[in-house]
């Protein structure tokens, strides 16, 4: 079941703070997401292609549809006719395939830029070296993405319990925003997605200026992986 309570208070700080609340709901069945739904969520994250068709195919049409997960790029043509945004774009052959995927179902794809923040091997992501460059390619027409529209960056903070290295990463990520935006995106308002924080650290992430935050277990506890 999920924790109406919990999500009517985190509804209304998020909300106070204009930051987007994605309802990780992963590994949950359709039943818990309506739950949510009736009271008024309609942003839901999605870690697995399969498990997201399946949901998308079950409930209602109106629900955002986040893609939250590393996603292969054989996997791209099964969300690209509705996905709402797709959050991990961590390397350019994905990015590729999204504009590819985005081209035959004639819509514009929103994506966030995963960005390498954390110091560990099992993130993923762009350094801000790729990311500068991939930019410039993009504005020189060096590459072509007309079906895509990159709409901020994401990041995970490292898995430590030291709260200064968190801060860190989350406010470096935020300030990077803040760089890129001004040297390419000034003309582009929908460059305004600053995507980190979960469960355990959403209230240092908001601090750090996230505007898109991923809630799992606090809205639906624990989850069932042997299901």
């Amino acid at each position: 079941m999920a924790d109406l309570e919990t999500w009517a208070k985190l509804s209304r700080y998020f909300t106070e703070r204009n930051v987007t609340l994605i309802a990780v709901s992963k590994t949950k069945p359709a039943e818990d997401i309506l739950e949510l739904y009736t009271g008024g969520q309609r942003d839901f994250g999605e870690n697995y292609v399969q498990e997201l068709e399946g949901k998308k195919a079950t409930l209602p049409g109106d629900i955002r549809w986040h893609f939250i997960g590393h996603l292969q790029t054989n996997k791209v043509k099964y969300i690209a006719p509705f996905v709402f945004l797709i959050h991990g774009v961590d390397n350019l052959k994905l990015l590729l395939e999204i504009n590819r995927q985005a081209l035959k179902n004639e819509r514009v794809i929103d994506v966030l830029l995963q960005l390498y923040i954390a110091k560990e091997d099992t993130k993923f992501g762009f350094d801000k070296d790729e990311v500068m460059q991939l930019l410039t390619d993009i504005r020189s027409g060096v590459l072509h993405l007309g079906n895509i529209r990159i709409c901020g960056f994401m990041g995970m903070a490292s898995d430590t319990p030291d709260t200064m290295v968190i801060d860190k990463e989350f406010s470096g990520l935020h300030h990077f925003l803040a760089e890129v935006k001004e040297d390419f995106f000034m003309d582009k308002p929908e460059f305004n997605i600053c995507s980190m924080g979960m469960s355990g650290d959403y209230e240092r992430a908001i601090s750090a200026g996230s505007t898109m935050v991923r809630i799992g277990s606090l809205l639906f506890g624990k989850r069932n992986y042997s299901a």
